[in-house]
């Protein structure tokens, strides 16, 4: 049996969006939710905003598997009629690069900045809502990543 290069390129294409993106993600959540921790246990009345900005690095490792279900199933890796061209397959996996590494990192990022959001209810409760635009202005790189992404898999003709 000889070895389908067009398949594997896409599979590790679609893994590569799926675990980056998800490590940047579990990193992010991983921190916010450190410094949810502290400022619920002096205040437990502060959960429900620090949940909100622990959340939002959650949304990278959604765009990776997003993309990783888009170029599974481009590559026919989920049909049961795979593609054959290596060609195609690089092509896939280099779509999958801007999402994978956009979302790690912003991820991680956005993790930063909502343990800062979150210190910040703890002294301001009341300026919650700034801490949550600062943290919302991360994500828009994630969504740049995505959309590039998603243009990319598109763009290639199975």
């Amino acid at each position: 049996m000889e070895l389908n290069w067009g398949v594997l390129f896409a599979a590790a294409g679609a893994a590569m969006a799926a675990v980056l993106a998800g490590i940047g993600s579990a990193i992010g959540v991983g921190k916010a939710g450190q410094a949810s921790a502290g400022v619920c246990a002096e205040d437990p009345d502060r959960f429900g905003s620090c949940l909100l900005l622990q959340l939002l690095p959650g949304t990278q490792g959604i765009y990776g598997l997003l993309i990783a279900f888009v170029i599974a199933t481009k590559a026919g890796l989920l049909s049961g009629a795979p593609i054959t061209d290596p060609t195609t397959g690089l092509h896939l996996l280099f779509a999958a690069i801007p999402i994978a590494f956009g979302g790690l990192l912003s991820a991680i990022a956005q993790g930063n900045t909502a343990c800062a959001a979150i210190n910040m209810i703890a002294k301001k409760p009341e300026e919650s809502g700034k801490g949550m635009l600062m943290t919302v202005m991360v994500e828009t790189y994630a969504v740049l990543s995505l959309l590039i992404s998603f243009l990319l898999v598109n763009g290639v003709q199975v």
